[in-house]
């Protein structure tokens, strides 16, 4: 069984349509909330993507308070949605990500919090994905072993795939 690790960049596609949003919601859909998680840092990554859209007049203020709502609803406050803290030890066990992969911290902090959370699902059989519009992100992922989805660039098919073992 398949769960789903969110990287901002692609959580926040369910609250302010743009490429890649059908999909996130179909996932959304398909999925319970106790098989989705994103870092916290993440979740407040989220928060700054919507106010950049407010700022820009990408979307309205009454959008924007929308997608802070349903983000909450769905999110922060949901019971089976789990947010992943980054503890001093992860982060620091994190350094060498960043520059095995030239990615940004809050990348290597995700990448490695998934490493270590598909290393307990597949000891009980089951797998991780690591959700993201980022392919730098992405790219990093694949290179560690994980499986990843990118709602802008794949597609219902292979959502679909990885859905069948979820």
């Amino acid at each position: 069984m398949n769960s789903f690790y969110f990287d901002a960049s692609g959580l926040a596609k369910r609250y302010s349509s743009e490429v890649g949003t059908p999909l996130v919601n179909y996932l959304f859909a398909n999925v319970t909330s106790n098989r989705m998680m994103c870092l916290t840092i993440g979740a407040c990554e989220v928060v700054w993507i919507f106010v950049r859209k407010k700022n820009r007049g990408d979307i309205t203020s009454t959008a924007f308070n929308q997608a802070i709502v349903d983000f909450q609803t769905e999110v922060i406050n949901a019971a089976g949605f789990t947010l992943i803290s980054a503890e001093d030890e992860l982060v620091i066990a994190s350094f060498d990500l960043i520059e095995e992969h030239s990615i940004n911290s809050t990348d290597a902090i995700l990448l490695n919090s998934a490493l270590n959370i598909a290393a307990d699902l597949r000891r009980a059989g089951n797998d991780l994905v690591v959700v993201a519009a980022d392919e730098r992100l992405l790219r990093a992922a694949r290179a560690e072993g994980l499986e990843t989805f990118n709602p802008e660039k794949n597609s219902q098919a292979d959502l679909d795939a990885l859905l069948s073992h979820a």
